[in-house]
């Protein structure tokens, strides 16, 4: 496998989102540190492109998700909706939500690495992804009743999962801002560190993720994702079915001989 590669996406330096992979671990860094990473339509398409990528790249283990700048994503460009604004919604909203439908169904963990603002449809982004480690000054708000719309980028769809409906609805009926502090205790976010440290943590994370199991992250992920809509026999039963794939995987004769062996396992998606 190379060291690294980059896409269409990632190969300039002025392109609206940065697209590339270092071994397993594949980067998308949205890239308008002038505007807070606001996403418009190039980088809107750019994300989409970049997730389609995603969705057939066999080696990716990681995904980590990023904003250049002051900020990870400071919501939808709003400059962009000011004139014929239906029009600019839907070009905006149409690629967003399919690559948001493609992170969330990849088999590879996605970390989103957040800092400065996190708004609108950054904070669904980031809120899909399957781990947030965010830096200490990262403040959160989904801001959407602020400018008169609902929301949009799956935060309605995470937002009551992972705080229960009441919250929910005071995040997103009030548009007041949270801490990074607050949206660790809310479980909006997994680890706080400081901010000059984000970067490094991130990527120590990522590693860890990506020397996993690849097989038996991809069942965990699905499993999680749909339990909320299962009964408990019917979660039983698929638990039972893929833990069964899994123990008929080298990975997991891997992961008992290297538990007895009382050595790291080397894992590698088989």
């Amino acid at each position: 496998m190379a060291n690294s590669t980059s896409s269409t996406a990632g190969s300039a330096a002025n392109s609206p989102l940065l697209f590339w992979r270092d071994g397993a671990i594949a980067h998308i860094r949205f890239n308008r540190p002038a505007m807070l990473n606001a996403i418009d339509i190039p980088s809107a398409n750019a994300f989409l492109d970049a997730c389609r990528k995603l969705s057939v790249d066999q080696e990716v283990r990681v995904v980590v998700i990023s904003g250049e700048g002051r900020a990870f994503i400071a919501g939808g460009d709003l400059a962009v909706m000011r004139n014929n604004p239906v029009e600019a919604v839907r070009a905006l909203i149409t690629p967003m939500h399919e690559g948001i439908m493609l992170l969330a169904g990849l088999a590879a963990p996605v970390i989103a690495s957040v800092h400065g603002a996190v708004a609108g449809g950054g904070m669904g982004v980031a809120l899909v992804s399957d781990v947030v480690i965010a830096a200490a000054d990262t403040r959160f708000n989904l801001a959407y009743v602020n400018i008169g719309t609902s929301p949009d980028c799956s935060s309605s769809w995470v937002l009551p999962r992972l705080v229960g409906m009441r919250k929910a609805m005071e995040i997103a009926l009030l548009g007041e801002t949270l801490d990074a502090a607050e949206a660790l205790r809310l479980g909006l976010i997994n680890r706080v560190v400081p901010a000059v440290d984000l970067e490094n943590e991130t990527l120590r994370l990522a590693r860890r993720l990506a020397d996993g199991p690849p097989l038996a992250q991809a069942r965990i992920k699905r499993l999680m994702r749909e339990s909320l809509d299962r009964g408990l026999q019917e979660q039983l039963d698929a638990e039972a079915e893929n833990f069964l794939a899994c123990a008929g995987t080298s990975d997991f004769a891997e992961g008992v001989n290297a538990f007895f062996e009382k050595r790291p396992a080397r894992y590698r998606g088989r």
